[in-house]
């Protein structure tokens, strides 16, 4: 064995869980169809000063979690650590605020931080992301939270929950701020250290800490709503009447803060599972300054991102089913070498016909050959040796039932066609 490894926090994606993936990435490829999502693929690394501009300084993200390296022209880059600021920047790069608005991208791929790594969180993770970009309307708000909770029921989550919050915007959100800090000043003491810290830089975040004596204190902090703007308490009740047109299961926590600096108005979360063992599969919400942020033409814009690796344990957790696992139509069986060569042309033309077929080239007897074919999962097994050529015929078993019938080598295809229909 390799004494060169993977480095902590990162891991091989192998088989025998490649396909779930595969089978989420199909599902919500689908899903963007049915929503009118077109597909984007960005850069894994961008300039630093995207993410330090776009996410904020002060977050824990930009502080503390950032895969930054200077490359040989001396310019500053990051690995990226989430998707919307490089979408915001793809948006402005490409002038598509001269399309028809609103712009609706979507996509998937690997996002480093560097966090503690646990179950479920790893420091390369990928997420699917989607994107509504150009229109400020809360129905947007409202296409994009159903457009997650549509992804999950199609996964067959239970108990889908939106949990939901106005982070208000730069006009209101001062306000608020200040009567956090009056409120938390008296309470400073009974707070962990890293809510000392954003005090001052970012009160709102320590609404978010999941230490206990934090927590408790938090409970009695103000809620936002009283605070909000008339533009943002519209446009949060009229998100929330959408959510009841739509059907959807929410409730509102006014603690549910996003980690990210960018968010504006809606904020929001999805849960599954039985009440008091609920896992968070998706965030997301609305960020309308993000774009002047990094330096483009003010542009609204609301959407989430969702963990491919926590969507799959939570799926795993729940029994959800992945679809069929991978299997093979057929394993072609040589009992000698002449035999092989002949079995390697009826691979080549199955495969041609768009079955899945493989076959030994270890040159093993035939019991280990009809073991790779069971582990496999094969439907059927083509066995050639010397009595066979010398007929001119295969001998197909299949492995299902058991039956075993002979059929002339220039049949093989035509009765693998009909027995296994496409």
């Amino acid at each position: 064995m390799t004494d060169i490894k993977a480095p902590r926090g990162v891991r091989d994606i192998l088989p025998e869980e490649s396909w779930k993936w595969a089978y989420v990435l199909k599902t919500a490829s689908e899903v963007a169809r049915n929503f009118s999502y077109s597909e984007v693929h960005l850069p894994i690394f961008e300039q630093t000063d995207l993410f330090a501009r776009g996410i904020g300084e002060a977050t824990d993200v930009v502080e503390k979690e950032m895969y930054t390296f200077e490359d040989r022209g001396g310019r500053s880059l990051t690995l990226r650590p989430e998707a919307t600021a490089s979408m915001v920047r793809c948006y402005l790069e490409h002038n598509m605020n001269g399309t028809i608005q609103p712009v609706k991208l979507w996509c998937a791929g690997p996002m480093f931080r560097y966090e503690r790594p646990q179950k479920g969180r790893y420091r390369q993770f990928w997420q699917l992301d989607f994107e509504s970009l150009g229109a400020s309307n809360p129905m947007v708000d409202v296409e994009v939270i159903g457009l997650s909770l549509e992804l999950f029921h199609r996964l067959e989550l239970q108990n889908l929950e939106v949990v939901i919050n106005s982070v208000g915007c730069p006009e209101c959100r001062p306000v608020y701020r200040e009567r956090l800090k009056e409120y938390f000043a008296p309470r400073m003491d009974k707070l962990c250290k890293t809510c000392q810290n954003r005090f001052e830089r970012n009160p709102l975040r320590i609404l978010d800490c999941k230490e206990a004596g934090c927590k408790e204190i938090t409970e009695g902090a103000p809620d936002i709503y009283s605070s909000l703007c008339d533009e943002c308490r519209e446009h949060f009740d009229a998100v929330l009447q959408g959510l009841d047109r739509i059907g959807a299961h929410y409730h509102i926590d006014k603690r549910l803060v996003r980690g990210l600096d960018y968010y504006t108005k809606t904020a929001y979360v999805i849960l599954s599972g039985a009440l008091g063992a609920q896992n968070a599969v998706c965030g997301g919400g609305r960020y309308d300054n993000l774009a002047e942020t990094i330096g483009g033409a003010a542009t609204p814009g609301v959407g989430f991102a969702a963990g491919l690796d926590r969507i799959i344990l939570v799926m795993e957790e729940q029994g959800c089913s992945f679809g069929s696992s991978p299997s093979l139509d057929v394993y072609a069986i040589g009992l000698d070498m002449e035999s092989r060569f002949e079995l390697q042309k009826l691979v080549s033309e199955l495969r041609h016909a768009g079955f899945s077929a493989d076959m030994d080239y270890l040159e093993r007897g035939m019991k280990a050959q009809f073991k790779s074919a069971a582990s496999s999962e094969a439907s059927f097994a083509c066995i050639l040796g010397g009595n066979e050529l010398e007929k001119g015929v295969v001998n197909v078993k299949d492995l299902k039932s058991g039956e075993q019938v002979e059929v002339d080598q220039s049949a093989v295809l035509a009765y693998i066609q009909e027995k296994i229909k496409r």
